[in-house]
């Protein structure tokens, strides 16, 4: 089974939510952002546990991006893929993210079928600042370039780049009881998101790839792009694996703050 592969850039529109779980690859634009997906299901199944997510606001300034590994395959997780949606929908109006992680957590929480949400990391970005608010629900941490330093190292709440919010309109940000951290990304900046699937992608010998080795591979990526270090860190992975089959669905969402050209 091939690929989804759109010959053109996905340009989401004001209120516009796209995702799922599908077979998918292609590039995408949301307010301040370029974008890049890669979601490959296990054992080429259509559909997977990995659930992706990508919001623009209806004044086309804030991106919300929303990256989970949702337990169990099937129905079930599509069943889940369409509550995230529409729960995005529900909230594509706001920056802030805290209602949306309770909408989240209480709506699986209360699932007849017992489906809920592995792992989580939430994103929203506020174009006209830079600044990046996430939340992280026991997902393995994204993988940051920050092109200042020309560095890369992993997001973590505890990160000691964490800013406090100011200067945002009034409203956009109300007390919440969830852990929330907000960064700035500067013009050139990079995340990939990824699932467990690439982190703990093992090779023919039976070794995991893990986080130390992923940060590594990750400073040998090239950061021109949003498409070309998530296709780069896609292929370093397969390379890595070799011949060993894949064990877990594997999803790469890459976003990048671009750089402003000047006029000749």
């Amino acid at each position: 089974m091939t690929i989804e592969q759109e010959n053109r850039i996905c340009q989401l529109s004001c209120s516009e939510v796209r995702g799922g779980n599908d077979l998918a690859a292609y590039e995408a634009e949301l307010p301040g952002l370029a974008g890049w997906v890669s979601c490959q299901p296990l054992q080429r199944s259509r559909r997977g546990g990995d659930v992706y997510y990508m919001s623009a606001c209806s004044q086309g300034v804030v991106a919300r991006v929303v990256l989970a590994d949702v337990a169990g395959h099937g129905e079930a997780v599509s069943a889940a893929a369409i509550r995230l949606r529409d729960a995005l929908r529900n909230h594509v109006e706001h920056w802030d993210q805290s209602r949306l992680i309770r909408h989240l957590n209480e709506d699986f929480l209360t699932d007849s079928r017992n489906v809920q949400f592995a792992t989580a990391f939430l994103a929203s970005y506020y174009a006209e600042s830079g600044e990046l608010l996430f939340t992280n629900a026991g997902h393995v941490p994204p993988l940051w370039y920050r092109a200042a330093a020309r560095d890369w190292d992993y997001l973590h709440d505890s990160t000691p780049m964490s800013k406090e919010i100011v200067d945002l309109p009034l409203g956009m940000v109300s007390g919440t009881s969830y852990s929330q951290t907000a960064v700035e990304l500067e013009p050139g900046d990079l995340l990939l998101l990824y699932t467990d699937g690439i982190s703990e992608a093992r090779d023919e010998s039976g070794s995991q790839l893990g986080l130390d080795r992923l940060l590594s591979l990750a400073r040998n990526l090239p950061v021109d792009s949003a498409v070309a270090a998530g296709e780069a860190l896609v292929a370093a992975t397969a390379e890595f694996s070799g011949a060993a089959p894949a064990t877990d669905d594997q999803t790469v969402v890459a976003l990048q703050r671009p750089v402003k050209r000047g006029r000749r």
